[in-house]
């Protein structure tokens, strides 16, 4: 099993955290082969922002993606510039704030900066809510994983406010 996941968003919304997380959850915490990489504008924030994770239970001979299985797009320039990227039947997974048009009539849309800011009181945090939701929706990595992931990246001030984010994020993907 090979799944290609893009993460995209715009400069400052934590899209290359994310996939960091997400990688060393895969790797780390379940053993399985994983390519990250990233992509961002000159701006440091509100430039466009994507990065994207290979997630193998063999080995990895191409370390870009090629055609997603999973996009998750937190902004709508991300929608609008990556959507042809994803496969046919692949999975896309949209902040319902910030994305207003997807087109793909079949997206998941979750309230995901919504779901942070009630939450947790800042928006800041909808990288963490988005990942749990991944994880929920798609079945890619496990919840444990994420949070052995999370606990040892962040600043150790934010554990728990960024676990009490992931546990949001699957509960609102449960919801969907």
């Amino acid at each position: 099993m090979k799944v290609e996941i893009r993460l995209a968003g715009t400069g400052g919304q934590g899209v290359i955290l994310a996939s960091v997380v997400l990688a060393e959850a895969a790797a780390v915490h379940e053993g399985r082969q994983v390519v990250q990489s990233q992509s961002y504008g000159p701006e440091a924030r509100g430039g466009a922002s994507k990065a994207d994770v290979i997630i193998s239970n063999e080995p990895i001979l191409f370390p870009k993606c090629r055609k997603l299985d999973v996009l998750l797009c937190l902004s709508q320039q991300a929608a609008d510039k990556y959507s042809a990227d994803l496969k046919q039947r692949g999975t896309a997974i949209v902040d319902s704030f910030h994305v207003r048009e997807h087109v793909r009539p079949s997206a998941v849309r979750l309230p995901l900066s919504e779901t942070a800011r009630r939450v947790l009181g800042r928006e800041l945090f909808t990288n963490i809510v988005a990942l749990g939701a991944l994880a929920r929706v798609t079945g890619v990595v496990k919840l444990e994983s994420l949070k052995q992931a999370i606990a040892g990246r962040v600043p150790p001030a934010t554990v728990e406010a960024n676990l009490q984010a992931l546990n949001a994020g699957w509960d609102v993907a449960r919801r969907g």
